[in-house]
């Protein structure tokens, strides 16, 4: 098989694999391939449309870790694939930017009581902007992934959109690209459901076919500890007090920086019926819970706000995602600027932790997104 040529004869029903966008034949692809079976299935589709393929697996994170994409199996796997694809692999080495843009934020907004979106962050800083300069500095035109969203057209230029297979949709991890960005990027598998991604797969015997997907943060080992060991050998874990709502000490906790606003667990609280934290103050040593009317709230507050294109204003309906897998709810934006908005809820829902993403949506296109403040 040559170079740049996919297996014909194993090529999955027609219709199965969507024709790509108007492109001269053999324009220069960089796909990331993390060793999983969409990222194999990308490659493979985008062989399949013409374009000229080649892969790149990056090596992020060098410590302990059971789950993830930075394994030597993930390596080998997209190694073998890109084998079996008959494509150039590159391992490109980008410790260094993940350990500045996501482990280092992790462990600091710990121990401020906030709650990081380490793969957020990875994708913003490491997946689509560094692995974008050294793409376009080796001379491709575009880099693609396996992530289940769509590129559309727009009149301000591209913008991303919710992907075929609601239940696998990311949108959500990669709301940050705008129309720049996007210029540069595809996302072959968005137009498809995962069923079929499995079925292509198999359809061209790829070791990836039946692959599991990764769930869990990269460079935390449950096998070694989780967040516990990891934050602990990193900073001091501190003590603090749980109190009620009125105030009333009902506990201790031996971490503070382990906890998160809306947990549940690991409380060491003897009560009647649930309770969750509603407020971690990690200086005063002080955790509060309450029950799951202390959690609503009617609105909430962003900054470090991202736009697809230009900024909504004031007053403008909008569906908000609160995490990677949450329902889209009913919202108007509210106070308005470039750099900061307040979203303001159509009915009462749960507190959103600080730290977290919250990505804003006009049907299926992402419109903008910005991270929780306190």
């Amino acid at each position: 098989m040559q170079p740049g040529s996919a297996h014909p004869e194993n090529n999955p029903t027609p219709g199965t694999a969507p024709a790509g966008p108007d492109v001269a034949a053999g324009t220069r692809v960089l796909v990331a391939m993390s060793g999983g079976v969409d990222s194999s299935v990308a490659a493979a589709m985008l062989i399949d449309q013409g374009y000229s393929v080649e892969g790149a697996t990056l090596k992020l994170w060098g410590g302990d870790g059971d789950s993830g994409c930075c394994s030597v199996a993930d390596v080998d796997d997209a190694r073998r694939v890109a084998q079996k694809l008959g494509i150039r692999h590159h391992v490109f080495n980008f410790g260094a930017d993940f350990d500045t843009h996501v482990v280092d934020p992790y462990v600091a907004a710990h121990q401020q009581g906030i709650t990081p979106n380490p793969c957020v962050e990875c994708n913003r800083h490491v997946k689509f902007d560094r692995l974008l300069q050294r793409a376009r500095q080796l001379g491709f035109e575009f880099i693609a992934t396996g992530h289940h969203v769509r590129r559309v057209a727009t009149p301000h230029g591209f913008a991303l959109a919710r992907a075929v297979d609601a239940a696998k949709d990311q949108s959500y991890v990669v709301h940050m690209l705008d129309a720049d960005v996007l210029a540069h990027c595809l996302f072959p598998i968005g137009d498809i459901t995962k069923a079929q991604v499995r079925e292509y797969a198999n359809a061209m015997g790829m070791r990836t076919a039946n692959k599991p997907d990764s769930q869990d943060v990269c460079f935390i080992a449950k096998s070694q500890g989780g967040r516990l060991t990891f934050l602990g050998s990193r900073i001091p874990l501190r003590s603090a007090t749980v109190v009620d709502t009125a105030g009333v000490t009902v506990g201790s906790v031996d971490a503070v920086e382990l906890l998160t606003i809306g947990q549940r667990r690991g409380l060491n609280v003897a009560a009647g019926e649930r309770r969750y934290v509603v407020d971690v103050d990690v200086p005063g040593q002080r955790v509060v819970i309450g029950g799951p009317e202390d959690l609503l709230t009617d609105a909430v507050s962003l900054a470090g706000m991202t736009w697809s294109a230009t900024p909504l204003n004031s007053g403008e309906v909008v569906l908000v995602q609160c995490s990677a897998h949450g329902d889209a709810l009913p919202a108007t934006i509210d106070d308005a600027s470039a750099e900061r908005v307040l979203v303001r809820f159509a009915e009462p829902t749960r507190r959103v932790a600080p730290g977290q993403s919250v990505v804003l949506y006009r049907g299926d296109v992402v419109v903008g997104g910005g991270i929780a403040q306190r």
